[in-house]
């Protein structure tokens, strides 16, 4: 697989994320749903804490990327929902080290929204994958 970033302003990659990827060679594509900081049995978990909340929402989409045979370096589309943008911005960075990590800028998109799905869940992670 093949990426190339297409950024005709470069403010975005300070922030992690690029404008646009094109992306040739690759076989497989993964489309995920929405992550939350939800257990096993899907019940909430760190009621209040973004923090917490941002992390398992990772923790669970890494588990779907690697029961696909993925890791976040394959991530080429991030969407992030939010039930409060100042707080997830003051924690974004508990995602943005985990992205790092793998080297990876996925295209992103964040949008605030007034509640999501499972009333006390404050962020979820909505991706596209490939290999």
């Amino acid at each position: 697989m093949e990426r190339t970033a297409i950024n005709p302003v470069t403010w975005s990659q300070a922030l992690g994320f690029h404008q646009g990827e094109v992306v040739s060679g690759h076989a497989r594509t993964l489309y995920i749903s929405g992550q939350t900081a939800t257990n096993d049995e899907g019940k909430p978990q760190h009621d209040g804490d973004m923090a917490g909340q941002l992390a398992l929402s990772v923790d669970n989409l890494e588990a779907v990327l690697g029961e696909a045979g993925m890791t976040l370096a394959n991530l080429v589309r991030l969407n992030v929902y939010t039930t409060d943008v100042d707080a997830l911005f003051q924690h974004y960075g508990v995602l943005a080290a985990r992205l790092g990590a793998e080297r990876v800028a996925p295209t992103s998109t964040m949008l605030g929204v007034t509640r999501l799905a499972i009333p006390g869940l404050l962020v979820e992670l909505e991706g596209t994958a490939v290999a």
